[in-house]
């Protein structure tokens, strides 16, 4: 079964992880945020990641458990 992908567009030259986790309605709140990441495997350009404040950048591609979002800047 194959994930959801989820195209997100920035506006900056980054955005941390706990941001994009709230952006992409994954978690409600930066307290979720940190839970999720504690309870979750996060992919970050294949590289395991459990940082919130981990920058996020243009091209990168961040895997959850649910969807794969990827990241491109306006």
């Amino acid at each position: 079964m194959s994930k959801e992908v989820k195209n997100i567009i920035i506006h900056t030259d980054y955005i941390t992880l706990g941001q994009l986790l709230k952006f992409a309605d994954v978690v409600m709140e930066g307290g979720e945020a940190k839970a999720y990441l504690a309870s979750s495997k996060i992919l970050v350009n294949g590289i395991e990641e459990n940082r919130r404040g981990k920058k996020i950048r243009s091209g990168d591609t961040v895997e959850l458990p649910e969807m794969v979002i990827q990241i491109s800047h306006q």
